[in-house]
């Protein structure tokens, strides 16, 4: 009786182990991973992503602040932006340059150092230039990013480079809008990746009580 059990035992096809094995072959979602292949990482940087007005680059956003008085988020970002300025990235003239309790208005210009790769071997980095606007209201801000402009490789060759003739659509997107240009995309993908932190980090330090 034992050898006829494993003479049939060994009969049995081997598809009928690998479906009991669900640790050998776990279960895919071949529309999740298809659609995975397909997602481009440049997806949030394409057209639309840095606007324009009046043919100047300049990103907005009005950040609510439920409950808390036009001076009370004065107070807030006035503190942070005090303390942006002393940062370890921050170059000589980061500053604040507006600082109006009667309107409760702030604006700081920043000098620092935007990086795009670095390594032991490798430091690619420019200096960037920017200014914060801070215009604050009963229950809310409206916040502005703008006079953004690069100097780029200073130590070889020096390029002053502005975001309205580098990153903007045109400069830095291509025809198709499915890829940034080597170059400028760079510059436009880690400017894009800043003003999404400050302006996030602003909206926390608001909304935290």
């Amino acid at each position: 009786m034992k050898k006829l059990f494993f003479t049939l035992l060994m009969l049995v096809p081997m598809t009928l182990w690998a479906q009991d094995n669900t640790w050998e072959r776990p279960e895919v979602d071949e529309q999740a991973e298809a659609a995975k292949a397909k997602e481009n990482p440049d997806a949030k940087y394409l057209k639309g992503a840095v606007p324009e007005v009046n043919g100047k680059v300049v990103f907005t956003k009005h950040i609510n602040a439920p409950g808390k008085s036009a001076a009370q988020i004065y107070d807030i970002l006035h503190q942070y932006l005090q303390k942006m300025v002393k940062e370890k990235n921050q170059l000589e003239n980061s500053k604040l340059i507006t600082e109006d309790t009667q309107k409760h208005e702030l604006v700081a210009s920043f000098e620092e150092w935007l990086v795009f790769k670095k390594s032991a071997l490798v430091l690619d980095q420019t200096r960037f230039y920017y200014a914060i606007k801070a215009e604050c209201k009963n229950g809310g801000v409206d916040v502005t990013m703008s006079h953004i402009r690069y100097l780029y490789e200073e130590q070889r060759t020096p390029q002053r480079l502005v975001a309205e003739g580098w990153i903007t659509d045109k400069d830095a997107v291509n025809k198709k809008n499915t890829r940034l240009f080597p170059g400028s995309g760079k510059f436009r993908r880690k400017t894009i990746d800043r003003k999404d932190f400050l302006f996030n980090k602003f909206e926390s330090l608001l909304n935290e009580n």
